[in-house]
């Protein structure tokens, strides 16, 4: 039986793979859980027309995300927090701080896009790698400053 799958499934194939499986395989288990469908024109017509679309949105995000990457190159993320007497900050720099601070200036970059080794946690320069999807890298100036 020919089936569309719809899910990764172990031993059997990736998602979007027209497969053929014994009848029963797909009756009992494969179709009940939703992991694919009967390979139908309809179904395989309908399937390449996603590909098209998805093949479509990734070449979007990944253009988006080369054109991210060279906005933010070298560019300079200033941070303003209140600090003690001797230099030091009443609260961390965490990734976090520095992904909210990137997306208020209009970069949709996620917490989990920045390479730190750790917080900061001393006024002054810091120059910090952020990975994008589709391997794109570049490296941004945080300037934590006082208020």
């Amino acid at each position: 039986m020919k089936v569309i799958l719809l899910k990764n499934v172990d031993k059997i194939g990736k998602a979007n793979e027209i497969k053929e499986v014994p009848s029963g395989y797909a009756r009992n288990f494969l179709l009940p859980k939703k992991l694919a469908v009967l390979a139908t024109k309809d179904s395989i017509s309908s399937l390449e027309q996603k590909i098209k679309t998805d093949k479509v949105k990734i070449e979007k995000n990944i253009a988006d995300n080369k054109t991210m990457a060279e906005k933010m190159k070298g560019m300079e993320v200033r941070i303003a927090v209140k600090i003690g007497d001797e230099g030091q900050l009443f609260e961390s720099i965490t990734r976090q701080k520095i992904a909210e601070k990137l997306n208020e200036m209009g970069f949709g970059v996620d917490k989990n896009h920045i390479e730190m080794d750790d917080h900061i946690k001393q006024k002054g320069d810091y120059n910090i790698k952020i990975k994008l999807d589709h391997g794109f890298e570049t490296e941004v100036k945080v300037v934590v400053c006082e208020e």
